[in-house]
């Protein structure tokens, strides 16, 4: 009787169609499995860098990796759910997406179910604080879901200026939440050295991954192109204290040339907002202060291109996501050096404010502003020249592929 692979495959010997039926079937690969939590995603966009951030990375991640991530269903600030999102998973890329209406315990069930069907190789949460992050990693403790590692990143919350705001509260939480963390032997996510440093001084054991937040920006900057009259400044973020909008506010009636000051942002703190409205009526007449109202992703480095500066003497930042979209329009910043842009606005890219006071910040924006057309120019082109060399430094293997090759060499 012949055998199988004589009669299918006649112009193989018998030996070598042994040699076929005997070889191993190639088992498929698993995916990587995260899951992945953020209080607030697209299509919302008034929480800022964060939201284009983890867009960025789902956008990026490789096809080895599936994402499973819940989120809010509604906006920073917004009473409204976006149009047929709550309760809902929806898919994009390799990601599905669960907004959540956290006051519906109907949704709380049906996610819990969902998540308890798999096992999940990363658990990503995007906070300290946020009970985005804190439920999932006490689930993850009681083994109510079902993960290996846990990956924290703090997204700019050890800051100084961040640690202030309701101090006793966090650390009243600390002293019961760093056990915790200490015991589960999570893993830090920083995007820079100084974050790093940060994470190290609040919990010295941290194994720490650092890499840049994932930008959906281009290699080349928009060419600049010379703007006429007064210098034209900018600011564009949350108006929030720790933006420092009052700030400029106050520096801009010390200012001696006449200027054209623009604001765009949602309004995150109204008694904030009020303060800088008092603020902008006692500026002289030379300058002309307009708030612009909110600005969407899509329009903001079409924004930037129509101005001569950005004024943003932040609080701090963990990442600047805005200061990259700036630099990538050709706008120059003037910028505190609480970011980790400093080197690059050093390099070119504008200025760096070590002593951010009100006299200082009017002193710079008075130099800027008495510069002529083509001096204004020529700081536009300097400003896209340092970010085409920092673009370029920021090739590699986004977070996640980064912590799914560490663990595969292991």
């Amino acid at each position: 009787m012949a055998e199988p692979f004589d009669v299918l495959h006649d112009d193989l010997t018998p030996a070598a169609a042994n040699v076929i039926r005997d070889s191993p079937i190639p088992v498929p690969t698993p995916p990587y499995r995260v899951l992945l939590t953020c209080d607030f995603f697209e299509p919302g966009f008034r929480a800022g860098g964060p939201v284009r951030s983890v867009a960025q990375l789902l956008d990026v991640v490789s096809p080895a990796i599936e994402v499973t991530m819940v989120t809010r269903d509604r906006d920073l600030g917004s009473a409204e759910p976006y149009p047929g999102h709550s309760g809902h998973w929806i898919d994009r890329g390799h990601a599905r997406i669960y907004y959540l209406d956290p006051g519906r315990l109907r949704q709380w069930y049906a996610l819990l179910k969902a998540l308890r069907s798999t096992r999940f190789d990363l658990l990503y949460v995007n906070s300290l604080w946020a009970r985005s992050s804190v439920l999932p990693i006490f689930a993850a403790q009681a083994r109510i879901i079902r993960v290996k590692q846990i990956l924290v990143a703090p997204r700019g919350e050890l800051a100084a200026s961040a640690l202030g705001v309701k101090s006793l509260k966090k650390r009243l939480f600390l002293r019961v939440w760093r056990p915790i963390l200490r015991r589960l032997r999570v893993h830090w996510h920083a995007t820079n050295p100084h974050e790093a440093q940060l994470i190290r001084n609040l919990f010295p054991w941290a194994r720490i991954e650092m890499r840049p937040n994932e930008v959906s920006l281009p290699p080349e900057p928009i060419p600049p192109e010379e703007t006429g009259g007064s210098s034209r400044l900018v600011f564009i973020g949350r108006i929030s204290p720790i933006k420092n909008l009052a700030k400029v506010i106050e520096a801009l009636a010390l200012v001696t040339r006449p200027v054209v000051f623009d604001i765009y942002g949602p309004i995150e703190d109204r008694s904030y907002w009020a303060e800088c409205q008092l603020l902008a009526q006692r500026l002289p007449a030379s300058v002309t202060l307009s708030y612009r109202g909110e600005l969407a992703p899509r329009a903001v480095r079409s924004t930037f291109a129509e101005y001569d500066m950005f004024v943003f003497p932040t609080q701090g930042e963990n990442f600047g996501h805005v200061i990259a979209e700036s630099l990538s329009a050709s706008c120059p910043v003037i910028c505190s050096d609480e970011t980790p842009w400093s080197p690059v606005l050093r390099a070119g890219g504008g200025v760096v404010l070590t002593d951010a006071t009100v006299a200082t910040l009017a002193h710079q924006i008075d130099q800027f502003a008495q510069r002529s057309r083509e001096e204004r120019l020529a700081a536009r082109r300097a400003a896209g020249q340092a970010y085409r060399s920092w673009r370029a430094e920021t090739e590699g293997p986004n977070i996640l592929d980064r912590i799914r090759l560490t663990v595969a060499e292991r």
